[in-house]
């Protein structure tokens, strides 16, 4: 698979996710901290990430900023983008299988070794859910990225 990946700072858990998803045999291509010479800022880092995936050069993302909150904002700014923010694999499966997210959004302050490696496992083993009601909802979202807004029940 083909993931972009972005991070604001070139922090050890920054590096262990490229390590890692290139481990798993991922084509990785780097954004930010993580590319020298490139803008680290993490609105410009999150959203090159999150645009390989709108334009379909990436299958997914993952963005990084201390927090992971403006990393996930800015991705998901980018129409096409479902960046969901995973503290934990049970978030990560569930941002996979009822959202069908396609960014990850990780803050660099609090995630740890093993809970990184957790919520990969989660969210590349997650399948994209086929119940009505969840595809209806990932096709509101698709609406607004279009800018037609929400329908009015």
């Amino acid at each position: 698979m083909r993931i972009s990946v972005s991070s604001d700072m070139d922090e050890p858990v920054a590096r262990l996710l490229v390590e890692e998803l290139r481990r798993r045999g991922h084509e990785v291509r780097t954004y930010g901290a993580l590319e020298p010479g490139a803008d680290p800022q993490w609105a410009v880092c999150s959203e090159a990430a999150a645009r390989d995936v709108a334009a379909g050069a990436a299958d997914q993302a993952v963005v990084c900023c201390w927090t992971g909150t403006g990393a996930s904002i800015a991705a998901n700014k980018v129409p096409g983008v479902r960046a969901a923010l995973c503290t934990d694999a049970y978030t990560a499966d569930g941002a996979r299988r009822w959202n069908d997210a396609n960014v990850l959004a990780l803050g660099l302050r609090l995630t740890s070794q093993p809970v990184l490696k957790e919520i990969l496992d989660a969210w590349f083993t997650a399948t994209p859910s086929q119940d009505a009601d969840d595809l209806g909802n990932v096709a509101r979202v698709g609406w607004l990225d279009a800018g037609r807004g929400l329908a009015r029940d």
